[in-house]
C-alpha cells in the first residue's frame, strides 16, 4: 500500500512531514521490508524539528509533487527523527563522514533494502544550486546505479560497512597520567580566538565540554591564560546575538566568527551545558553577567520549556512564518514606535540602525561591549526596555516547539539547574529539577528499564548509554544539591543498567545501544563528545563520585576500565575529548567533604561547600553516631565538641575538623590549589 505512514508517530518532526506527497514511512521492520520485496534502494532523510535546513529541503522538495513521484517511484522514502532515534542517526552520519562529507543536517542517506549505506549527503535543492546537484536528476542516477551498475553500488557498501564495524572494534586503550591535563589545556589554547572567544573561525558553536575543561583547568592550575580563554567566550556568547536578549536562552551556534548570527533554534542541551558552566563561573568570579544570564535562561525554561508533568522539552524552532529568525530580529521602526523617546538609548546599546546588523534586519547584541561590562545602573535602566521589547514582540506568530521529553537531554538540564540552584542559593530551582527527575522516573522507565523518548503519553526507544550515564549525573546533583541518599540510590541503579545491557567486554566502555535493543547494522562505541557529552566520556566521573558516596570500589574500578579503553584517542584526536579529560581530573583529584550531623546542623557548611567551584567535589554526610567505611581516608573522625563539623580530605589526608563555614570555605580554596 502505497501512502504517508507519518498520521501516527508522536515526534514532533515526523508529523511536520505527515502530509507531505512522499510516501514517508517511519524506521522500522516494514520499510525494510518493502524495501527488499520491490527491490528498491532506501533514501533515508534524518532531521529535527528545530533545524533551518531541514525545513528548506522539505518546502523545496518533499512538499513538491514533481519531487514525490521520484522519490515514491524510485525508492522506499523513511524519515528519522535524529533526537528521537540518535543510534540510527549516528550510524549513517558516521558513513557520510567516511565518504569525505561534514555532515550536517538534514543527513540525507541513500541505503540497500537491508538498511547499508553506499552513499549520500546533507542538503540538496530540488534546482542545481550552491554547487549542489538537483536532487531530481541525483535521484535517478543514484537508482540508475543501483539497479544497472550494482558492482559500483557493492563497491561502496562493502567499503563502508567495512569502516564502520572497524571504527565501532577500534581500540586505543592506554594509561594517562595527570599530566597530560596541563599538556592538553595547553593544546586547546591554541585553538581558541583570542579576540571573539571561543574556537578561531566560522561558524562558532560553544562547545562546552571543551570550555568546561578549559575553566576546570583553570580551577586547578590557577593559570590565568585559562582563565581568560574560558571566560572571554563566555562573556562574547553571553553578550552576542547567540543569545535571546529579550526572551532568555541560548541558539545552537552563530554562523559568523563574532557570535552575532545564530541559527536560530534554541536547544535543551546547549542551554543546561552553558547554564551548568555559567554557576562554575560565576561562583569564582562572581561577574553580574554570568548570573544574569543564568536567571534569565532560567525564567525562559519555566516559561517556555517545560511540559505538563514537569519534564523538559526538547527545542524550539528556528522558523517562523517560513522565514528563519523572524520572530527575533527588529527593524529599526519597530524599536522606535515601542520604546519611543527611549530608543535611541537602546539602539546605541544593542547595536540597531536603519540598514541592520543581519540581512537588512537586526540581531539584538551588545557585543560592542562584550569587553567592558555595564554596570548595575545601565543594566537597571535597560530593563525596562527590554521588558517593552519583550511584551511587544509576545502577539508574533511563535517558532515551532517540539515538546517531547528526551531522558539524555533532560538529564543534562536536571544536573545543571540542581548545581546552578545550589550555587545561587537558589531552592526553588533545586526542586524544579527534582521535579523534572521524578516525571522521568514515573513516565519513561518500563519494565524497570529506562526509556530515551516521552510525548503525548507514549513511550519510545529504550534507553542510550547517554540517558543512563545524563540520568545518573541528575541523581548525582539532587542528592548533592537536597542532601538525599535515595537519588544515590538511583545512581546506582542506573549505574547497574548501564553495566548489565551496555557494556563491551571485549574492548570496555559503553556501546550507545543495549543489548537488547532493536538490532542495527552496527553497534557504536564512543567517547567523543559531539553537540552534547559521550557518555563514555562523562562516566569515569561520575563513577568515581559514586564511589567515594557509597564506599563501594567496583565503581572505581569500572572507572579506570573506561578511563584505559580510551586513553589512546589522546594521542589521535584531543577536540571532542572534553568531558574524558574533566572526568579523568575527577578520578585523580577528587576533594572529599565530609558533613558530620544532622541535615539542618550542617546545612550552612554545606552551603558553604557548594557555593564555589569545585568541580571534582564530593559531599557526604553522616549523622554523629555513624561511621565512614574503614578505606575512607576520614574513617573514625568525629564531631568537634558535639557540633556540625567539617573535614576537607584529598587523597588519603584530611584536614582537622571546623565548625565555622568561613573557615571550611578557606580550607577547601587550600584543597583545591593543591590538587
Amino acid at each position: 500500500m502505497s501512502r504517508n505512514f507519518l498520521g501516527q508517530e508522536t515526534s514532533p518532526y515526523l508529523l511536520q512531514h505527515k502530509d507531505n506527497p512522499v510516501h514517508w514511512r517511519p524506521w522500522g521492520e516494514a520499510a525494510l521490508s518493502e524495501a527488499r520485496t520491490s527491490n528498491r534502494p532506501i533514501l533515508l532523510s534524518v532531521g529535527y524539528a528545530a533545524c533551518h535546513w531541514c525545513h528548506v529541503m522539505a518546502h523545496e522538495s518533499f512538499e513538491d509533487a514533481e519531487v514525490a513521484e521520484v522519490m515514491n517511484r524510485l525508492f522506499v522514502p523513511v524519515k528519522v527523527d535524529r533526537e528521537e532515534r540518535p543510534d540510527i542517526d549516528t550510524i549513517y552520519m558516521n558513513a557520510l563522514h567516511m565518504l569525505g562529507e561534514q555532515g550536517g543536517w538534514p543527513l540525507t542517506m541513500f541505503l540497500t533494502p537491508d538498511g547499508e549505506p553506499f552513499w549520500g549527503g546533507t542538503y540538496f535543492p530540488k534546482e542545481p544550486k550552491y554547487g549542489r546537484p538537483g536532487f531530481i536528476p541525483l535521484m535517478e542516477e543514484v537508482s540508475r546505479l543501483f539497479h544497472d551498475e550494482p558492482e559500483k553500488i557493492e563497491q561502496n557498501r562493502a567499503a563502508l560497512i567495512k569502516g564502520l564495524a572497524a571504527q565501532a572494534a577500534h581500540a586505543h586503550p592506554g594509561e594517562p597520567t595527570p599530566g597530560i591535563l596541563d599538556t592538553v589545556a595547553d593544546k586547546f589554547l591554541t585553538l581558541m580566538d583570542p579576540v571573539h572567544g571561543g574556537i578561531k573561525g566560522a561558524p562558532k558553536f560553544p562547545q562546552t565540554p571543551l570550555l568546561t575543561f578549559l575553566w576546570r583547568s583553570h580551577l586547578r592550575t590557577g593559570r590565568a591564560d585559562l582563565r581568560e580563554a574560558a571566560t572571554k567566550a563566555l562573556d562574547h556568547i553571553c553578550e552576542g546575538g547567540i543569545y535571546d536578549h529579550l526572551g532568555g536562552g541560548f541558539a545552537r551556534y552563530a554562523v559568523d566568527e563574532r557570535w552575532l548570527a545564530p541559527h536560530f533554534e534554541k536547544m535543551l542541551y546547549d542551554n543546561a551545558q552553558l547554564l551548568r558552566l555559567l554557576a562554575s563561573a560565576w561562583a569564582e568570579t562572581k561577574k553580574p553577567l554570568y548570573a544574569r544570564r543564568a536567571r534569565e535562561t532560567v525564567e525562559w525554561l519555566f516559561r517556555e520549556m517545560t511540559v505538563p508533568g514537569s519534564g523538559f522539552a526538547a527545542s524550539l524552532d528556528a522558523d517562523s512564518e517560513g522565514e528563519e529568525g523572524r520572530f527575533y530580529v527588529w527593524s529599526e521602526a519597530e524599536v522606535d514606535a515601542v520604546l519611543g523617546a527611549d530608543a535611541m538609548r537602546f539602539k546605541q546599546v544593542y547595536d540597531v540602525s536603519a540598514n541592520g546588523n543581519w540581512e537588512h534586519t537586526n540581531i539584538l547584541n551588545r557585543l560592542s561591549r562584550a569587553d567592558e561590562p555595564f554596570s548595575d545602573d545601565e543594566e537597571k535602566s535597560l530593563e525596562p526596555l527590554r521588558r517593552k521589547l519583550f511584551s511587544a514582540r509576545a502577539p508574533r506568530v511563535r517558532p515551532g516547539f517540539d515538546d517531547k521529553v528526551l531522558a539524555d537531554w533532560n538529564g543534562l538540564m536536571i544536573a545543571a539547574l540542581a548545581e546552578a540552584g545550589a550555587t545561587f542559593g537558589e531552592p526553588s530551582w533545586v526542586e524544579a529539577a527534582a521535579r523534572a527527575y521524578a516525571f522521568v522516573n514515573a513516565s519513561m522507565v518500563a519494565g524497570g528499564r529506562l526509556h530515551h523518548a516521552w510525548r503525548a503519553d507514549k513511550l519510545q526507544h529504550r534507553a542510550m548509554s547517554d540517558d543512563l550515564v545524563n540520568m545518573l549525573d541528575a541523581a548525582l546533583a539532587l542528592a548533592e544539591a537536597r542532601d538525599d541518599k535515595t537519588f544515590i540510590a538511583d545512581a546506582e541503579r542506573f549505574a547497574a543498567e548501564l553495566d548489565g545491557h551496555y557494556w563491551d567486554t571485549d574492548l570496555g566502555g559503553y556501546f550507545f545501544t543495549a543489548d537488547d535493543a532493536e538490532a542495527l547494522i552496527v553497534r557504536t562505541r564512543s567517547v567523543a563528545d559531539n553537540a552534547t557529552p559521550a557518555a563514555n566520556g562523562v562516566a569515569p566521573g561520575l563513577l568515581t563520585k559514586l564511589a567515594l558516596l557509597t564506599g563501594n570500589d567496583k565503581y572505581l574500578a569500572r572507572a579506570d576500565e573506561i578511563i584505559r579503553a580510551f586513553a589512546g584517542e589522546l594521542t589521535h584526536n584531543i577536540f571532542p575529548l572534553g568531558s574524558y579529560l574533566t572526568s579523568f581530573e575527577i578520578r585523580v583529584s577528587p576533594i572529599q567533604i565530609v558533613l558530620i550531623g544532622t541535615a539542618e546542623g550542617t546545612s550552612m557548611l554545606r552551603r558553604a561547600a557548594l557555593s564555589l567551584a569545585l568541580p571534582t567535589r564530593v559531599v557526604l554526610r553522616i549523622a554523629d553516631d555513624a561511621a565512614l567505611p574503614q578505606t575512607h581516608p576520614a574513617f573514625g573522625k568525629r564531631a568537634l565538641d558535639g557540633k556540625p563539623t567539617a573535614y576537607v580530605c584529598v587523597g588519603e589526608t584530611c584536614s582537622l575538623p571546623t565548625t565555622d563555614p568561613e573557615e571550611l570555605t578557606a580550607l577547601l580554596l587550600r584543597a583545591r590549589a593543591t590538587t
